[in-house]
């Protein structure tokens, strides 16, 4: 939030003005710190006001993660293994192996920039490419912004992100994109770091809703990012309000 507000502030002061990035936690150090996009929520949605503006440097100290709580650490996390997740299939199966247990933040840290620094490089206004990057927060940020919107159940970006990744997961299976051996692979890997997100089957058409909203969005077509295997994620996949309604049902299912 510190990385995305401050980012943000410089890009307006007097149409913008130098600044750099020290990010502290490990979601904004493998994510919000990198690339140069900024963002803030306005009226309980995700990131609806927001430019691109490139900090003149970023400096990263793992040492930093020493301070953080365990959930927040688990929340950074989550784009680790976004970014594993749609471009680095070796490092999802090596890791997957090991778990959260790790020694030394700094190899993972540098590994994760660096794959988004590729991604931004192809393509730094996210006319295409970048969109890769946007993996399980379609589904994500609709369900962030609905608990954001329910006093007591608020979430954490990354855990958002983590009930999304499963959710387009699904979804691929439906397209026959991704295959079910790999869907266990990622529903069990994602479960033994995260805790389920607990809502009920009520709300999943709300929560589906919210997703017209994101700003991938062509007009009125919610477009997603999808995994064509692990590894290889396809962007601007367009995907309907009960095709998201359906795939958090199938969440809901893994609760019991």
């Amino acid at each position: 939030m510190v990385t995305d507000l401050g980012g943000f502030c410089a890009a307006l002061y007097k149409r913008g003005i130098r600044f750099v990035q020290v990010p502290t936690t490990l979601l904004a150090q493998v994510d919000a710190s990198v690339g140069g996009k900024t963002g803030i929520d306005f009226q309980n949605f995700k990131n609806q006001l927001g430019v691109f503006q490139t900090p003149a440097a970023v400096f990263i100290e793992p040492r930093f993660l020493n301070t953080l709580e365990p959930r927040q650490l688990k929340s950074g996390y989550a784009e680790v293994v976004k970014h594993w997740l749609i471009a680095d299939a070796a490092a999802f199966e090596h890791h997957r192996r090991t778990g959260f247990f790790v020694d030394e933040w700094g190899p993972i840290i540098h590994e994760s920039v660096l794959t988004k620094e590729r991604i931004v490089a192809a393509d730094p206004l996210e006319s295409g490419l970048r969109k890769v990057l946007n993996f399980g927060h379609t589904v994500g940020h609709a369900l962030e912004s609905y608990l954001l919107s329910q006093p007591g159940r608020e979430i954490l970006h990354g855990e958002a992100v983590a009930v999304g990744m499963i959710c387009e997961s699904w979804i691929s299976i439906t397209r026959g994109i991704l295959t079910e051996e790999e869907l266990d692979k990622i529903e069990t890997f994602l479960f033994s770091v995260f805790e389920k997100v607990q809502f009920v089957t009520l709300e999943t058409d709300a929560i589906a809703e919210l997703a017209l909203q994101d700003k991938k969005n062509a007009g009125s077509t919610i477009n997603c990012t999808l995994l064509e295997g692990i590894g290889n994620a396809i962007y601007d996949q367009p995907v309907s309000v009960d095709e998201i309604a359906s795939s958090l049902r199938y969440y809901h299912r893994l609760l019991s």
